[in-house]
């Protein structure tokens, strides 16, 4: 969830490593700071708040140094604050160590430490680890390596861990175990590490993904990689194919904004590439595998769990397959009665929840094949699974997802399509004309984004409220929540999504004149059109403020409605992928004109790796 950043090499690491940070930014934070090693001792400069600050207090107190780690910090043990704020250091002052992560056993090793006389400062579990390698050291480790490994093998949890030392001051340790940590080669023997590519993403062009519990050892021009035991481990070099120019801001006000407008592209790009038909990359799974499947599990947290309850509605309408989806944080707890003979499919954009992740290794324990769909390659899920469909979005930096969302429901849809297709449930005529609809989604996208100033427009009228109900059915039920978290996340306007056959059920008791109620009605199949039609009139008779979502033409829905959002038509099954369009620039408008930080919302992470 935080951000690191490291170097080492011939340069001043500091502009470097602020550089890095703030490319890291959208992960979410909510303090910051540096440790360099300056002439064979540590320094460090630590703030509260946004990144500015801590360029204020360099800036007030400069630094410079050719081995250096920077952090920015949102806060699981401690509250935000400047002692809290990494990185932390040992008794001496002369190990600095950044962690993402928890280390879940911290209270009984601090107690062990302080028994021994060390003394803590902060309130975080990461404080543990410097004072544990120091321990090691005074035990009689050998090395710095060495003591590095003794205290890892102490800690149970997750962690990304930067290290560096007054007592090796040419080297920049690095060591991950279920939190994501890259490590970045760049020219004239510069070496980089990082928690996602785009922190270093202009600076390098060869990156190594280190694996759990592997010890990095970063030196100016080298790489050396061991495991916790000590034996030395091959680097697996990979090029970095993302371009700087990806994750810039390209002109948009917000990352947020630029990302909505990138979707028709993004589709697009997906119809392209796709392995499913014709596009030529390996998928991973054949489809007699898929002859013989009979259930389907898709798992996901928050937006990716809405692209998954989409994804479930498609494969049962094209495949015939029994299929559940469960929130990833509650599927590793629960007795789900799975077999092997089960497919388990993983929604995920940054393919390091930590969630997820749990639960897809919980699966493959049972025996069960893993298709991921995910769009980070070389990430902990893509890696770990059977089978994997990327979505093709390229770098998303606003928090609240758009285009990887969108993305990952063209997958499910061209994933459904392809397996009713292998199963016999769809014929060559049924396949070329679905693919053809399909085919359409993204200028339907197009033709909706050049409304936008209409939207606004509504967005600046229901703003002020306190809260917002959403209401789909069918394929849009998932639309509607996705619309209120949407919403939720960055206007922080309450907002509640809801099947709109479940209003009577208790919903309809907040429903007034001053409350909001986003109805996704389109012209779908007549039973669900018609349904929402009576769902809109309960809202009206009770004077609530209807905001519908319509298909261009439907002259009806003007009845009843306060304000329409009209949309392209689309076939049925594949009109939430344009309709979420128009609920992410209706949150957004609502956001901007609440004046809130749309591209980092408060306590929100892009990437959740800790549980």
């Amino acid at each position: 969830m935080c951000g690191i950043v490291g170097y080492v090499g011939k340069k001043n690491a500091v502009p470097l490593l602020i550089a890095g940070l703030k490319r890291l930014e959208y992960r979410g934070y909510d303090s910051a700071g540096i440790a360099v090693v300056v002439e064979n001792k540590i320094s460090v400069r630590k703030t509260v708040g946004r990144l500015t600050n801590l360029e204020a207090r360099l800036a007030q107190q400069p630094l410079a140094g050719s081995v250096a780690v920077g952090h920015t910090r949102w806060a699981t043990h401690g509250e935000p604050s400047e002692i809290n704020a990494h990185p932390h250091c040992d008794c001496a002052g002369r190990i600095a160590v950044v962690h993402n992560g928890i280390i879940e056993n911290y209270h009984e090793l601090r107690a062990a430490l302080e028994a021994k006389g060390h003394k803590f400062l902060s309130q975080t579990d990461t404080e543990v680890i410097p004072h544990l390698i120091e321990a090691a050291l005074r035990d009689g480790a050998k090395n710095l390596p060495d003591a590095i490994r003794a205290a890892l093998n102490q800690a149970r949890g997750a962690y990304a861990l930067g290290i560096v030392s007054a007592d090796a001051p040419d080297t920049l340790f690095a060591v991950r175990q279920g939190s994501p940590l890259i490590i970045g080669i760049g020219e004239d023997g510069d070496r980089f590490i990082a928690s996602d590519v785009p922190a270093v993403l202009n600076r390098v062009r060869e990156a190594i993904y280190l694996d759990d519990g592997i010890l990095a050892e970063l030196r100016d021009g080298s790489v050396r990689l061991t495991n916790l035991a000590g034996a030395e481990v091959p680097a697996k070099v990979q090029p970095v194919t993302l371009s700087a120019e990806a994750a810039d801001q390209a002109g948009f006000e917000t990352y947020m904004l630029k990302e909505i407008h990138e979707q028709p592209r993004v589709l697009r790009r997906l119809l392209e590439v796709n392995p499913l038909f014709g596009g030529g990359a390996n998928f991973g799974l054949k489809s007699d595998y898929f002859r013989k499947l009979q259930r389907v599990m898709i798992i996901g947290c928050g937006t990716a769990y809405h692209a998954g309850m989409y994804g479930r509605l498609l494969l049962e309408q094209f495949t015939g397959l029994a299929v559940e989806t469960d929130l990833a944080s509650e599927f590793r707890y629960r007795d789900p009665h799975i077999d092997p003979g089960t497919l388990i499919i993983p929604v995920s954009q940054s393919g390091e929840t930590a969630d997820t992740l749990a639960s897809i290794r919980l699966a493959k324990s049972w025996g069960c094949k893993v298709l991921a769909i995910c769009n980070v390659p070389g990430s902990s899920l893509t890696r770990e699974s059977d089978a994997v469909l990327f979505t093709e979005a390229g770098p998303e930096i606003g928090v609240a997802s758009t285009k990887a969302y969108t993305a990952q429901q063209m997958a499910f849809a061209l994933l459904a399509i392809w397996i009713g297709s292998a199963r016999g449930m769809i014929d060559a005529t049924a396949c070329r004309s679905l693919l053809a609809d399909l085919a359409g989604v993204p200028d339907a996208i197009h033709y909706l984004l050049d409304r936008k100033d209409s939207i606004r427009a509504i967005a600046q009228k229901h703003h002020e409220g306190p809260s917002a109900l959403y209401l789909g059915r069918k394929f849009n039920y998932p639309t509607a929540l996705e619309g209120a978290l949407k919403n939720k996340e960055i206007s922080y306007q309450h907002a509640e999504g809801y099947a709109a056959g479940e209003m009577k059920h208790g919903p309809i008791a907040l429903i007034n004149e001053y409350l909001p109620v986003v109805c996704i009605c389109t012209k779908t199949s007549d039973e669900v059109y018609e349904k929402m039609i009576s769902n809109m009139r309960e809202v009206e008779a009770r004077r609530g403020r209807i905001i519908a979502l319509a298909t261009d033409g439907d002259s009806q829905i003007a009845r009843f409605a306060h304000d329409i959002i009209y949309v392209p038509y689309v076939r049925d099954e594949f009109s939430p992928i344009v309709n979420v369009v128009a609920l992410q620039l209706f949150a957004y408008y609502a956001a901007q004109a609440r004046g809130t930080d749309i591209d980092k919302p408060r306590n929100l992470a892009k990437s959740v790796t800790v549980e």
